[in-house]
């Protein structure tokens, strides 16, 4: 799989990381293009304490990425932005309100925007992981607009009946979640099972 992971300016860098660390490790990715917008950085900075201005990538693994390429969000030529781009879909973790408005109302205005564009352009998944709270009218309905158009709203919201120590734990079982449901299933995943 060729996949796109984009990291915008929503509280969440912990599972932007965590996304990124699993892409990484699982060998039936082959190529990830991350994208990171120029409010991420800050948000990064101020949740992980890394500066994102330089090696944001292996900064995030701790380590030098072996299949993930970064792009710069002002690079509208990039070769996602294009659908004849072999792409296996496309991530945006954590989904601002500002990108998820600049998605549904088809505004193409960076980087970012454009690729999901094409993302529902060549109907391929779309994983908006939006993060607010409490939404506000405009919010529920770019939330509705994006979903018409095909994308998947799959709000950060933590699940407890794994019973999570950490938030890292947190951050791991929500990306499980997202992974599996781009038909990326991940080994370690909780998977509840109740007692019948």
């Amino acid at each position: 799989m060729n996949l796109t992971l984009a990291i915008t300016g929503a509280s969440g860098a912990v599972l932007a990381r965590e996304m990124l660390r699993c892409l990484e490790a699982d060998d039936r990715v082959e190529r990830v293009y991350c994208v990171a917008s120029e409010s991420s950085l800050r948000v990064i900075a101020e949740e992980l304490g890394i500066s994102g201005r330089n090696e944001l990538v292996p900064k995030l693994l701790d380590s030098a990425p072996k299949k993930t390429i970064t792009l710069a969000d002002s690079d509208i030529g990039a070769p996602i932005a294009s659908g004849s781009h072999p792409s296996s879909g496309m991530v945006v973790l954590p989904c601002s309100m500002g990108t998820l408005a600049a998605i549904a109302n088809g505004l193409a205005n960076s980087l970012i925007a454009r690729a999901a564009d094409v993302t529902l352009k060549e109907r391929r998944p779309l994983i908006l992981c939006v993060r607010e709270t409490p939404f506000n009218r405009i919010h529920l309905r770019n939330m509705s607009l994006a979903a018409e158009a095909g994308a998947t709203i799959f709000p950060v919201i933590p699940a407890f009946y794994n019973q999570p120590a950490t938030t890292d734990d947190m951050a791991r079982a929500f990306v499980h979640r997202v992974l599996a449901h781009i038909g990326l299933p991940q080994p370690s995943a909780y998977v509840w099972k109740p007692e019948l």
